[in-house]
């Protein structure tokens, strides 16, 4: 056979397509007829449903992740990105992290560079702007919030406390909503250390360009989810839009102005670049054109799956899967089923599904749902929030450190200590070099 599978792109689809390769063709792998590489730029693949738990200091940055070298011991694992993808001669360009690009041969290619954040052309949206896709945006999120409530709490200046108490979401998505909520509580919890801040003095501010929140969970749930934002103090503007924001001066499509310090952005996410570049079928979206079947339309020896690809939804004729990870782990789970069969010279089985329903968790304790047409909001929806994510993280070992980090947190404190120096690690050596030299 002497086949080499080259997958691109580590997360949801990367990962578990090729863990279940890994299974499923252990002989061939061991007897050498059959490699599997996997590149991407990080050496882990991040389970983003946690990542607003990680932010508000629920579990630790290390166990939302799965190191793809430990956990895919039979798998080549190149960090950098695809450049380009030449399918007629089969081969990729590979930029390393550091170092000359090269040319990577290949056999089969498996398209799963998942997605980056979609961002519109919005003056200033980069001087306070942040995204909430990786690990490293949602730790540097939890350290601006706290840094702001340690320089709010040391300033006499109003203006300046009153701007940097100020934080503004955009997206009422899962993303947003959840990512907010978890912060929220987070900064409320924070203010019983601060003598001077109030959980009053926090603003928030939901931006919404729709007229509801939450839309994967229904009209009922979306409107109860609004509901409690609201009554927890935070600003939930629908069909609302961000004009701009220079210089951390807001200004809102119904007219509100406002200075903020910070601007989370979950407004929706596109195809990685890659797939620009890849000479692959595109649809009309952007996506790799893909079959029900997962393969890219009209290519051999080319898949797609995940955020990057318009999958049919033969459950729906006429739409598109979601962009989401119910459908990316699902698809991996075929997509590598079909690649064995597709080494074997076997027929390929269509990417077919059944709706579960959406959980999201609301902050400690609260959460809403809507699984298999059951309502839960609440505590019942935050556990089964958290019982249904427990089940999806890859490997045993992740889950036992994921429910340590929440037994833990059911006898001790949230740690409430800022680390932003950690994004800047030389800046203290460096001040120490210069004041030598004076």
């Amino acid at each position: 056979m002497n086949k080499h599978i080259l997958i691109v792109g580590g997360g949801y689809v990367g990962l578990y397509t090729a863990l279940r390769l890994q299974q499923k063709l252990r002989t061939e792998l061991r007897d050498g007829e059959v490699r599997i590489t996997i590149i991407d730029p990080h050496s882990y693949m991040t389970y983003q449903p946690f990542l607003p738990e990680a932010a508000a200091g629920n579990l630790s940055p290390r166990h939302v992740v799965a190191p793809l070298r430990r956990v895919l011991p039979k798998v080549s694992v190149l960090n950098g990105t695809v450049t380009a993808v030449d399918h007629g001669e089969r081969s990729v360009t590979f930029q390393p992290v550091k170092g000359e690009p090269r040319q990577i041969a290949y056999d089969v290619i498996v398209m799963a560079a998942g997605s980056i954040s979609r961002t519109l052309p919005i003056p200033g949206l980069t001087d306070i702007g942040i995204g909430f896709k990786t690990v490293g945006e949602a730790i540097a999120l939890r350290n601006r919030v706290l840094h702001l409530l340690d320089f709010a709490e040391s300033t006499e200046d109003v203006e300046a406390r009153r701007r940097a108490l100020t934080f503004v979401v955009v997206g009422a998505g899962f993303a947003g909503v959840e990512a907010l909520a978890e912060l929220e509580d987070m900064a409320k919890h924070s203010t019983r250390y601060y003598r001077n801040i109030t959980p009053a003095d926090i603003r928030w501010v939901l931006v919404e360009a729709t007229n509801r929140v939450l839309p994967e969970v229904g009209p009922e749930m979306g409107k109860w989810t609004l509901e409690q934002l609201r009554e927890r103090g935070i600003e939930v503007k629908l069909d609302t839009r961000l004009e701009s924001c220079e210089g951390g001066h807001v200004v809102l499509s119904d007219g509100t102005e406002f200075d903020a310090e910070t601007l989370v952005w979950t407004a929706g996410v596109k195809p990685s670049p890659v797939v620009n570049d890849g000479g692959l079928p595109l649809d009309e979206r952007g996506r790799i054109k893909t079959t029900t079947r997962l393969t890219v339309a009209g290519v051999t020896d080319a898949f797609a799956a995940g955020d990057a690809a318009g999958v049919p939804d033969v459950t729906n004729p006429g739409q598109y899967c979601a962009p989401n990870a119910q459908h990316a782990v699902r698809q991996a789970k075929v997509l590598a089923d079909n690649l064995v069969r597709h080494l074997r010279g076997q027929e390929l089985v269509d990417y077919r599904h059944k709706y579960v329903g959406s959980v999201a968790g609301l902050g400690l304790h609260q959460g809403v749902a809507n699984v298999y047409g059951v309502k839960l909001r609440g505590f019942p929806a935050w556990f089964m929030h958290r019982t249904y994510h427990l089940s999806r993280v890859p490997t045993l070992n992740r889950k036992v450190r994921v429910v340590v980090d929440w037994t833990l947190a059911l006898f001790f404190k949230r740690e409430t200590i800022s680390l932003g120096e950690m994004e800047h690690p030389r800046d203290g050596f460096r001040a120490a070099v210069a004041t030598t030299r004076r």
